[in-house]
């Protein structure tokens, strides 16, 4: 019988019982993870995307990536190596439990040792059965993107992700059930294979042995083993969530009582900000340990009839070395906290910039967008640019006129004069009916003397050199404009109205091409440029040629805002219209966001302006808690 209440005794029991040797290996593993395999891992994987020589920006740069031989080569690489050292890990708890010893310490030695010498029998199971899942997810996947391309593949993602067309309750309808079928099948053959990993480690079977044994073994029960294994994988996600939950709610509240004094506050949310770092070790090892102990309590229950791994002999002690590896975890959650609270900064200046202008008041890419942001307090004024058939800088983001006006030719097959004509604001309300596709010397016209823009190039194939001069020429020929106007300036409040002359140096272009930007610095490089990405997979970006980087809010990471120091870039977060998550964002450090909502920013910067040091602080600590 596989009762899930006297399995899930069995192994918490296991677990009090065998707490500190596996607190040992885990200690000893993680050490050697950290300094040898994960390094390696991540050289290797980075040195073989180096081989593309091209940075991987957009999604459908991946695909093509991911498609190509040595694409394929890589990712299973990526999974291959990262299931390795999960197994590795995987197989020496069991080890520790099933082979208990004395000395907890010598325990720890020994269970990674026997588990480095079975590494040939572990790497051939991955390959058999993390391959096998890979197969199976093939044909899904091509499906999939099959299934993307008709329904989804013509429409702006940023278009899908904020109207959700028909389309796309089409492709998810298709898309979604063979997902479904997918996962039951996936599912079905990890259950049945639940017990080889276990069998690799205690007993040395080759993988064709050892899924034969488990299928064996399993055979009939895969009922209650899923329940069992679905029940501690959400009680894995519940720990975190629910820690964290306590942290915000009952502990962080805790620290607004207490007088905002940097003497006092700063000792405890060191103090709590320890307690957070232990508690996240502590369910980390849990979770790990958990699932071990229970593929162990499961195969010796099945295949020796024993109920779970025998407890460890009488008189068995940690050892000083355990006591001191202990005392390191502490100190290390310690050292951890200090960083934390030394990495806030209690003022931040971030720039707030309007996507398409005030997109969510306004149609975008319009006059009225760009009048209603700069009304909104935006510090920049984002537009995209197209080149008509005329060779005219135009505002418009997609290639095709369908999405806005219903006409499927495509802009650039249009002249400046033939677009005058649509109508870009009657799809937004009434209220904007015959709102014009605006030209860029209208728009740096609009701003003139009130705002900056950041111009975001979207070139058609072939047009790439041609849109950059033409963006190019546009702010030149402002200048000159700007330059006139102060000569024929009465008084200083003339001459303000007629905006600085440097209309390069206050205005900044944007691209998702890193060879664009080449362009851009070759031509005019007291320009400022971003790079926009939705993501960048390690080793294929020189950070060396840009001023900022742009990156979806979602991709920015500690390590992003770090390398943007050491090499002297801005980082730009896009697109945010969530105030709580713009205050995460400002707080892990990002020099500007990109919103439809500039005043909802606004807002937030202003409050955040108002705060004392105290006050702000535990903000931080709140937004820390939250990413």
């Amino acid at each position: 019988m596989l009762a899930l209440s006297q399995l899930s005794r069995d192994v918490l029991r296991t677990l009090r019982e065998h707490l500190r040797p596996l607190i040992v290996y885990h200690f000893f593993f993680t050490l050697l993870a950290s300094l040898l395999l994960l390094p390696a891992v991540a050289w290797s994987l980075t040195r073989l995307l180096g081989q593309f020589g091209r940075p991987v920006i957009t999604n459908a740069e991946l695909i093509d990536i991911l498609m190509s031989a040595g694409g394929a080569l890589w990712l299973l690489a990526a999974i291959g190596l990262t299931f390795l050292v999960l197994y590795l890990q995987q197989a020496g708890m069991i080890l520790v439990a099933a082979r208990p010893r004395d000395n907890h310490v010598r325990l720890a030695f020994e269970a990674l040792w026997w588990t480095l010498r079975r590494l040939p029998q572990l790497a051939a199971l991955v390959v058999v059965q993390v391959g096998s899942h890979l197969l199976l997810v093939i044909p899904v996947a091509f499906a999939i993107a099959w299934l993307y391309g008709t329904f989804l593949g013509g429409l702006d993602p940023y278009y899908v992700q904020r109207v959700r067309p028909p389309a796309l309750w089409q492709f998810l309808a298709i898309g979604l059930p063979l997902v479904v079928v997918w996962a039951a099948i996936a599912a079905t053959l990890y259950f049945r294979w639940i017990l080889a990993l276990p069998l690799v480690a205690l007993e040395g079977l080759w993988p064709r042995q050892a899924l034969k044994r488990s299928h064996r073994l399993t055979h009939g029960r895969k009922g209650p083993i899923a329940l069992a294994v679905i029940a501690l994988l959400l009680l894995i996600i519940a720990l975190p969530l629910v820690a964290t939950l306590l942290f915000d709610r009952l502990f962080t509240p805790m620290l607004w009582w207490l007088p905002e004094r940097n003497a006092v506050l700063v000792p405890a949310t060191l103090a709590y900000l320890t307690a957070y770092v232990l508690v996240t070790l502590a369910i980390t090892f849990v979770g790990i340990a958990a699932n071990a102990l229970l593929s162990a309590c499961l195969t010796l229950r099945l295949a020796h009839r024993e109920p779970r791994p025998a407890p460890p002999p009488k008189g068995a002690h940690p050892g000083r070395l355990a006591w001191a590896l202990e005392i390191g975890v502490i100190v290390f959650a310690l050292s951890q906290a200090w960083l934390i609270v030394n990495s806030f900064e209690l003022r931040d200046e971030v720039a707030n910039i309007a996507h398409r202008g005030s997109s969510m008041a306004a149609p975008e890419n319009t006059l009225a967008a760009v009048e209603q942001a700069i009304q909104d307090g935006a510090d920049y004024v984002e537009i995209d640019v197209r080149l008509t058939a005329d060779d005219e800088v135009v505002l418009y983001h997609d290639r095709s006129l369908t999405r806005l006006t219903g006409d499927p030719r495509n802009l650039g097959e249009l002249t400046r004069e033939e677009l005058a004509v649509f109508d870009v604001g009657s799809w937004f309300g009434d209220a904007f009916q015959g709102e014009r596709i605006p030209g860029l010397d209208e728009t740096l016209a609009a701003v003139r003397g009130r705002n900056a823009l950041m111009i975001d190039m979207k070139p058609d194939p072939g047009r790439e050199v041609a849109l950059v001069e033409g963006v190019i020429a546009a702010l030149r020929e402002e200048s000159a404009r700007r330059q006139a106007c102060h000569d024929e300036a009465a008084d200083a409040e003339a001459a303000a109205a007629c905006g600085s002359v440097d209309v390069v140096g206050e205005t900044r272009v944007a691209t998702m091409s890193a060879a664009l930007v080449e362009e851009i610095r070759a031509r005019e490089p007291e320009l400022r440029v971003t790079l926009l990405a939705q993501l960048i997979l390690p080793g294929t970006l020189d950070r060396r040629g840009f001023d900022a980087l742009g990156l979806r809010h979602n991709r920015i990471t500690d390590n992003e805002i770090r390398l943007a120091r050491y090499y002297g870039y801005e980082v730009h977060a896009w697109t945010i219209n969530d105030r709580a998550r713009m205050s995460q964002l400002i707080d892990l450090g990002v020099d500007a966001i990109i919103t439809d909502r500039p005043e909802l920013l606004a807002e937030l910067l202003d409050d955040r302006r108002e705060l004392g040091d105290g006050a702000l602080l535990l903000v931080k600590l709140r937004n820390w808690l939250r990413r």
